[in-house]
Parts: C-alpha cells; structure tokens; sequence
C-alpha cells in the first residue's frame, strides 16, 4: 500500500500556498494521497535557530519578487499582501479544530480558502474580521471558529502538532516527507515526482 504524503504548510508562506496549489494533483497522478499539517513556522525557525529570509533586507527583496515568479511559473494567481508576514496562529487553529470535528476534508477547505484568501486577495487571517470572512466563505458559525481560537484543547493541539513537526526535522514550509523521506520547499516539486515515479535516489 502507497503512503499517503505528509504536507506541512503554514498559512503566511508564500511558497506554502503555490505548494498548496499542485500538491494533491500531483500526489494523485502517483496513486497517492496528502495528509495536510497546519504548522507555525515561528515555532520551526525558533527550535532551528532560524530566521525568516524577508528579515534581511538584502534577502527581502529577492525573496519578494521570486514569490511572484515562482507563482507564474506554476501557474497560481498571486497578489502580494500589503501586510506581510502575518500571525497564522488563529487561522492554524481553526484548521486543527475543524480536522478533529469534521474532518480532513473540511480542514483542507479551511487551508485552501485561507492561503488564496490571503494570498490572492489579501485578507487579513490574523483579524477577526478576516475569520469571519473566512469562516462565511467556508460555510461555518463565525462563532464556532472564535470560540475554537480561545479552546484550550485546540491551543494545545496545534502546540502538539508543532512540537511533532520539529522532533521529525521540519524547520521550514512547505515540508515534504514521502515514503520518509523529507523534501523542503516549494522548488523540490521535480524530485518529489521523480521519487513517486521511480522510487529512491
């Protein structure tokens, strides 16, 4: 039996949303499926002694325009968000309190709207307005999802998620593991199928 493929994203990574965008099709043309997992890559580069490239000004500008080349090239819209990063705690949270509620199907259609929201249209997911907007656009209670924020169960969730992330050696978004094997970055796309295709290299 094919191992489905382990898909880390945070909802404030560029390269998570274009990832987002070609994953499942790509998954499913090798007979496989996605399991998502909403991460915080604050947690990752804090346990990695990393920070974000856009931090450094001499990186900043590089990284900005290869996030719109690298859409082009898949393919995907992209609008850069006049506020960038954001916090994606809240919007990870709902994402695990819908995966335990309803299920991976209703989380992936939390995940999806959420990274084209921001990305492709700049709603603000670290605000409340733009939960709610979120959560009308992905037909649920704008109260539940409030109340699913301040849950401590939820909090305590996506802290488990994060602390299994980091010991399995995600220190970054997107984060591949298939078959076992971690592949980090939007840019392993070719090596990603050519494992699926052809087994190991």
């Amino acid at each position: 039996m094919k191992l489905p493929i382990d898909f880390h994203f945070d909802f404030s990574s560029p390269y998570s949303y274009i990832a987002s965008e070609w994953i499942e099709a790509l998954a499913a043309r090798h007979g496989r499926t996605v399991r998502w997992h909403a991460i915080l890559l604050g947690a990752t580069f804090q346990a990695a002694d990393l920070r974000s490239p856009v931090s450094y000004p001499i990186k900043r500008e590089y990284s900005l325009r290869d996030f719109k080349r690298s859409a082009r090239f898949e393919g995907v819209p992209f609008v850069q968000p006049d506020r960038f990063p954001v916090n994606s705690l809240l919007a990870a949270r709902v994402f695990w309190w819908l995966a335990d509620t309803q299920g991976a199907e209703a989380a992936v259609a939390w995940a999806r709207a959420g990274l084209r929201g921001y990305f492709t249209r700049g709603l603000m997911i670290d605000e409340p307005a733009g939960l709610r907007e979120l959560a009308a656009a992905c037909a649920l209670d704008p109260q539940a999802v409030e109340a699913a924020c301040a849950d401590p169960a939820v909090k305590a969730r996506l802290k488990a998620e994060n602390d299994q992330a980091i010991a399995a050696g995600v220190f970054g978004a997107p984060f591949f593991f298939v078959d076992g094997e971690p592949f980090w970055g939007n840019d392993r796309k070719v090596q990603i199928e050519r494992w699926l295709a052809q087994g190991p290299f």
